[in-house]
């Protein structure tokens, strides 16, 4: 279909009426989407990203998971039960082959982000909190108010790979200083609480520590976390409002992503995951597919090959076939959250805060 034509079917398609699906079709409709991602994945494993193995890496332990917590409800329950557990060996195959792949690729940043690169750092959420509106910021900026190699200097001494046998959970000034500064967005936002969860993956305690700010005396890293989801949310809902334009369908999957694995329940709304459904291509399984780049892609392959040292960019990588990497694994991982929060148990104890 021709971007423009695509464009308008997503437009329309937000003013369609939700089909209310029981709890059984939408985890069908879930796991037809993983799979063909799954396919992807294993066509794909050489030529994938750092964001794009992380992406997986996180439906790995979302599905692991699931299926270790599966509810013993029904035969048709127990089905997809066996569905996953297939899927998540056909994702495991995928995978031992992508990392190897990744290193030698891009040995220096496979080094920096190793510890990242299993599911077992990815911890899912145990219970479910909301965000709140009133922690919206009164204004936000209009630019991107992060630099991505110090993000990724950040999350190195946090990770402790700044150096071979380096010290984790180390917190500088400037770090902390970019990390809590209220009233960024987009990607700054998701930046943000990226930087907390890792360092509450890794066991880091007392992130916080040095800040000397009077008006932070009583803030915790959770804190933090839900103010940038509850911006988040804004921004979800605006994004939403404004008819999903295209160049901002990656950040909203995002947000999905980051924020349901922080154990925001509300970001898991039935009508965002037809929204993120709609977006995978049926051909080849991925997400954010571009036709008209796919021509451009052969030009920068070559400029790559008469650039050879020049440095591979993590947030994005146009694949061959014209796949998006980066939508691809932001999709992969929110369908998986999602998936979760479908399977959780609604007694009294574990109901999504509304």
């Amino acid at each position: 279909m021709p971007t423009i034509g695509f464009q308008l079917a997503a437009v329309l398609a937000l003013f369609v009426p939700t089909v209310r699906l029981s709890r059984a079709e939408v985890i069908d409709e879930i796991l037809g989407s993983l799979s063909r991602g799954a396919s992807f994945l294993e066509r794909q494993h050489e030529q994938i990203n750092l964001d794009g193995v992380v992406g997986f890496l996180m439906l790995q332990a979302e599905l692991k998971e699931a299926v270790r917590t599966w509810p013993h409800t029904d035969t048709v329950s127990w089905a997809q039960r066996t569905s996953t557990v297939a899927l998540i060996k056909q994702i495991d195959q995928s995978l031992a082959k992508a990392v190897p792949a990744l290193q030698q690729n891009d040995p220096n940043y496979h080094r920096e982000f190793e510890p990242l690169l299993s599911w077992r750092f990815w911890v899912t959420p145990q219970g479910w909190s909301s965000t709140d509106p009133s922690l919206v910021y009164s204004s936000t900026m209009v630019s991107e108010c992060y630099d991505e190699q110090l993000s990724d200097k950040c999350l190195t001494l946090l990770l402790g790979t700044w150096k071979m046998n380096g010290t984790p959970c180390i917190v500088t000034k400037p770090c902390r200083d970019t990390m809590t500064r209220f009233g960024c967005p987009h990607y700054s936002l998701s930046h943000q609480l990226m930087y907390f969860m890792i360092g509450r993956m890794n066991s880091c305690t007392n992130m916080l520590k040095g800040d000397m700010r009077a008006s932070r005396a009583n803030m915790t890293e959770d804190s933090y976390e839900k103010i940038f989801c509850s911006n988040m949310m804004k921004s979800n809902l605006d994004i939403v409002r404004d008819g999903l334009p295209e160049h901002t369908v990656d950040i909203f999957i995002e947000n999905i992503l980051v924020c349901g694995l922080a154990g925001f329940s509300d970001f898991y709304k039935p009508e965002w995951l037809q929204h993120v459904l709609r977006l995978q291509d049926e051909e080849v399984g991925c997400f954010g597919r571009d036709q008209s780049i796919i021509s451009q892609i052969i030009g920068d392959e070559l400029l790559e090959q008469l650039q050879p040292h020049r440095r591979v960019k993590r947030r994005e990588k146009i694949l061959p076939d014209g796949c998006s990497s980066h939508m691809t694994a932001v999709a992969v991982g929110a369908l998986g959250g999602y998936l979760k929060f479908h399977l959780a148990e609604q007694d009294i104890t574990k109901r999504p805060l509304s």
